[in-house]
């Protein structure tokens, strides 16, 4: 079984997939950010470097879920495939920091990768303000995310809602990340637990 977890930069994604993999003893699959090569480099030039970082994950992700199917095992996967390429690509390109021939060439890859996986089988979206992001962003003190601007995360949860408003590929549970503090309560954790028992109840 694959569970996967999207959620705005700074909405608790790695936490909760650390988590639920301990509870679970499900295989954690995380997204890769410590030996990302562009990362530095995007958030100090984004226009510069926004194609080269979306092909980057790309690949990665595709590569995770083509190995998360043959694994046969159930994996919990930080962050999905579809993110990139529903929402930060076209926000960069809208943004003027992607050309719209990068864009189109970025947008063809990824059709034809969806093509030839399958979407997870429960997707847990964590839905996030800005000030409750900025403030787990801040918390973790990652130095090149220190330069990501407010209206920046603003329109990526725009972005993030349209999309989860559409989403059909497979189950979903939204979790409400302001109401709760999954970190360091167990209460809420288990909140959370229960609702996911609920939904993958079905699916085994």
């Amino acid at each position: 079984m694959h569970i996967a977890i999207a959620g705005n930069i700074g909405a608790g994604k790695t936490t909760l997939t650390t988590l639920l993999a301990k509870h679970y003893g499900w295989i954690p699959n995380y997204e890769t950010v410590d030996d990302n090569p562009y990362l530095n480099d995007f958030y100090n030039d984004m226009q510069r470097w926004s194609f080269n970082l979306q092909i980057f994950f790309l690949n990665s992700r595709f590569k995770q879920v083509v190995d998360i199917r043959k694994s046969g095992k159930t994996v919990i996967q930080d962050r999905t495939i579809y993110e990139d390429a529903e929402i930060f690509a076209p926000n960069l390109h809208d943004m003027g920091l992607m050309s719209t021939r990068d864009f189109e060439n970025y947008r063809a890859l990824f059709r034809l990768m969806v093509d030839l996986i399958n979407p997870p089988d429960l997707l847990i979206y964590l839905r996030a303000s800005v000030p409750t992001l900025v403030n787990q962003i801040q918390q973790r003190g990652r130095e090149y995310e220190e330069s990501i601007r407010l209206d920046y995360l603003k329109m990526l949860n725009e972005r993030y809602e349209l999309w989860v408003s559409r989403y059909t590929a497979s189950k979903l549970l939204i979790v409400n990340v302001d109401d709760l503090n999954f970190h360091t309560s167990n209460e809420d954790l288990s909140k959370i637990i229960d609702r996911i028992d609920a939904q993958i109840h079905g699916l085994f």
